[in-house]
């Protein structure tokens, strides 16, 4: 089970643990509950307490979480991951492309998903997956996981309060007439595909930043940022103005230079949920499509 700890400030001494918990460091009130009525506990100063108890300067409160309740798709595997960063709250990974990240009725098992919950039993992880960040099945790169509820919760909320903020480089065909610029364009799911989603007056605001880091005759290195996160947003942009990324086959990509869209997010910040940390994360480009950039070149 995760414990997570907190110190009583002079600011704070007089609140119920309850109010504290709630007001102060974000637990819902659902949470709360099943920390209660799940086999969590609360602590205060290692001594077992109810959510009525009185805070006094200097207090260590601790809240042990309860195990979580997991999906029966998710079955662990020995998929492996690849670490970049953990810690108590969360998981950084690198994913690879050609796997999903999460169980569905299309993809039920052999996802990124099952392969977390393997290592989670092999470290004895009482916990579900919460993916923060999700990336396409053929979409390479950095992805934040939460390791509980509590945790999820708040990287949520940051989600929303755009704190949390990815970079991709992608392999467009041809050559954009702006080197720097923005595609604001609404998106909605194609009426005729469960999958595919297209550019529509009807669709929800999405706006797609990017700039132009290297170019050849046929084709150009972009980094690209999102203002939004729809499905599919930069491969439905990069599309909808005429550059369709290479690889990409349900968007108008050529497949002869690569087997998959050339989209890899490479870097990641985010706020640490515990710490309030900005942290920063890069890796480099995906070996196979800096080997598809050169063999364009």
């Amino acid at each position: 089970m995760i414990k997570l700890k907190w110190n009583v400030n002079e600011e704070h001494a007089g609140l119920l643990l309850r109010d504290y918990l709630m007001n102060v460091v974000g637990i819902s009130k659902r949470l709360l509950t099943a920390v209660k009525f799940e086999e969590g506990k609360l602590l205060v100063n290692d001594q077992e307490v109810n959510v009525r108890y009185t805070l006094k300067e200097n207090d260590q409160i601790e809240v042990v979480f309860p195990a979580e309740k997991r999906s029966e798709l998710l079955v662990a595997e020995d998929i492996p991951i690849d670490i970049v960063y953990e810690d108590v709250a969360l998981l950084v990974l690198n994913k690879k492309a050609n796997i999903v990240t999460l169980p569905s009725r299309l993809h039920p098992c052999h996802t990124l998903a099952n392969g977390v919950i393997y290592y989670y039993d092999q470290q004895q992880i009482t916990y579900t997956v919460h993916v923060v960040t999700r990336l396409d099945r053929d979409t390479s790169g950095l992805l934040l996981i939460a390791k509980n509820r509590y945790i999820h919760s708040i990287l949520f909320r940051d989600q929303h309060q755009h704190t949390i903020n990815r970079k991709y480089q992608a392999i467009v065909t041809g050559l954009l007439q702006e080197k720097k610029g923005t595609i604001s364009c609404p998106i909605e799911r194609d009426a005729d595909s469960i999958i595919k989603r297209t550019v529509s007056p009807h669709g929800k605001r999405a706006i797609t930043h990017y700039q132009v880091k290297e170019e050849l005759n046929n084709a150009s290195l972009v980094e690209v940022s999102l203002e939004t996160g729809r499905t599919h947003q930069i491969r439905v942009h990069f599309s909808a103005v005429g550059h369709p990324l290479i690889g990409d086959d349900l968007y108008g990509g050529e497949t002869t230079t690569l087997g998959r869209q050339a989209l890899h997010c490479h870097q990641l910040a985010f706020n640490h949920p515990l710490t309030k940390e900005r942290m920063q994360f890069n890796i480099p480009l995906a070996t196979d499509i800096a080997q598809a950039w050169q063999r364009l070149k």
